[in-house]
């Protein structure tokens, strides 16, 4: 026997496909307009972010408030030490500080640190300025140019001077602000760890943190470029 097929069967079931096509193409196009718009948000965020520690970077580099005085009598010396300059309290409100920061010459026992706290704030600014590109590059290769920037400039170079920087602990800067029982990677007498140095630390956090973000939206940002021409090639069809 013949099998007979139905009349209208295949007509019917090309008409429920070509009905149904629509309605996914429509919930596609909704879910990449929800998907651009969170990652135009995200993008945003780690944008901001990426300048306001830029702006925290010069201020680290230049506060002299890496290591400071705890409360103390009069007899000995009081104030606070960074890169650049050595600030002792006086009798007048403006400390006296002695340093190079008006020629951006830094102690000598805090060269190499300086050094590479200017590569890293180097590195963060240019990342910074690479946001320019976006009118002229791909979304994913300036976030990518943007991560690698943060992740292996700013953030290798910032951690490697916050652990170069107790390695001179002994230098004769700190020791006529802390005294002599100061040593190497411990700080004794008179001084303790500041600010400027923890909020140093905190930025090889903060910078890992920017570029892991930097490279998951450069992903997102590829896989909607294949998703739109996933599109594009069923639209041909």
């Amino acid at each position: 026997m013949r099998d007979v097929s139905l009349p209208g069967t295949s007509v019917d079931g090309a008409a429920a496909l070509m009905s149904a096509s629509p309605a996914l193409s429509d919930l596609s196009c909704l879910y990449q307009t929800e998907f651009v718009r969170s990652a135009r948000a995200v993008g945003v965020l780690w944008a901001v972010c990426s300048l306001c520690f830029a702006i925290i970077q010069v201020v680290i580099l230049v506060q002299p408030s890496w290591i400071g005085t705890a409360d103390i009598r009069p007899p000995q010396p009081s104030g606070t030490l960074g890169l650049f300059e050595v600030c002792l309290e006086s009798d007048w409100p403006v400390p006296d500080c002695r340093g190079g920061l008006s020629s951006l010459s830094p102690l000598p026992s805090f060269q190499s640190v300086a050094v590479l706290v200017g590569v890293s704030l180097w590195a963060v600014w240019t990342s910074v300025l690479c946001l320019c590109l976006f009118r002229f590059c791909s979304a994913a290769t300036v976030y990518k140019i943007c991560a690698w920037l943060q992740l292996t400039a700013a953030g290798f170079c910032l951690a490697l001077a916050c652990l170069l920087f107790p390695d001179s602990w002994e230098s004769p800067e700190m020791r006529a602000l802390c005294g002599d029982s100061v040593r190497t990677n411990t700080v004794r007498g008179n001084c303790s760890v500041h600010w400027a140095y923890i909020l140093a630390i905190l930025g090889v956090l903060d910078y890992t943190i920017l570029a892991t973000l930097a490279f998951v939206l450069a992903n997102r940002q590829d896989a909607l470029l294949d998703h739109g021409s996933a599109d594009d090639g069923m639209n041909t069809r």
